[in-house]
């Protein structure tokens, strides 16, 4: 059996003067399919154009994404601190921890329980300072209560138990009269040290009369103490004392019906009642 003859179309092109012309031999079927062709021309066209829209809209995604991730990158930048500034922050940070450890240490010289501070600030915090003005407004509170807790009578002289209290009380050399007690005196033995409460200038450090071996101390904003019936005296007047410093030691000399030291605070030349200043509050 013989193959048949294929279908051949021939196609005439002629030029515009129409002196040339040019033929082309196509198979029929082609022809028949061109309808075909041009649509798989104009899909494969629109497909591309798709993939081009949306490979540019990915794109200008992509660009608006970073653009956010920049802007969120510069917005942490301007947040974190300068190092200067943080330099700074430190030191206050450290002057503040200083501050704190001497208060402490006063406290504990004067026989009363220190305390300690987790955080500075709170929700009292003044939000409008910057981070470096709080820390500074802190560090210059913290000097203030520093001198005060320095310069101010507090704390124990003698950490023991008191046997007389400051006020009115019967006269222990006759039981028939009332005397008025300038102080509180505190249990203790012969010889036991006795350590001043408050930074300060020795004033007075001898004998004196009822008060027998006594030393008075001056301290800043007119505070005085007395620490009377010493047995034995370890400073000498114009002597700058400190916290903690022995003065004397415990006895029984002047008025005095045994071993105990009699203990003074005066503000403005006037005695007042000490147990108000054993407690830090």
């Amino acid at each position: 059996m013989s193959k048949s003859k294929r279908d051949i179309s021939t196609v005439i092109i002629v030029s515009r003067d129409q002196q040339q012309s040019r033929s082309l031999r196509i198979p029929t079927k082609h022809i028949y399919r061109l309808k075909h062709y041009i649509a798989f021309v104009v899909l494969l066209i629109v497909s591309l154009s798709c993939a081009v829209f949306y490979l540019h809209r990915q794109n200008q995604h992509h660009e608006e994404e970073r653009q956010r991730l920049l802007r969120q990158v510069l917005s942490l930048k301007q947040q974190i601190p300068e190092p200067d500034t943080v330099n700074r922050a430190q030191v206050y940070i450290q002057g503040i921890e200083a501050k704190l450890k001497k208060i402490n240490s006063y406290l504990t010289k004067r026989g009363l329980k220190g305390f300690s501070v987790k955080s500075v600030g709170g929700v009292a915090a003044d939000t409008s300072l910057s981070e470096e003005e709080l820390y500074s407004s802190y560090d210059d509170y913290l000097a203030r209560v520093l001198t005060g807790v320095a310069f101010t009578p507090m704390g124990y002289p003698k950490v023991s138990d008191l046997t007389s209290f400051f006020g009115y009380r019967g006269d222990p050399f006759d039981s028939g009269r009332g005397e008025f007690h300038p102080g509180i005196d505190f249990r203790g033995h012969r010889g036991d040290k006795v350590t001043c409460t408050a930074n300060g200038t020795v004033i007075s450090a001898g004998w004196m009369g009822g008060y027998g071996n006594c030393i008075r101390i001056r301290h800043a904003n007119n505070y005085e103490t007395l620490y009377g019936h010493l047995s034995k005296i370890n400073v000498k007047v114009g002597q700058k004392v400190k916290v903690g410093d022995k003065i004397g030691a415990i006895g029984s000399t002047g008025r005095s019906t045994g071993n105990h030291l009699h203990y003074e605070v005066r503000k403005n030349g006037k005695a007042v009642n000490p147990i108000s200043y054993l407690r830090l509050n």
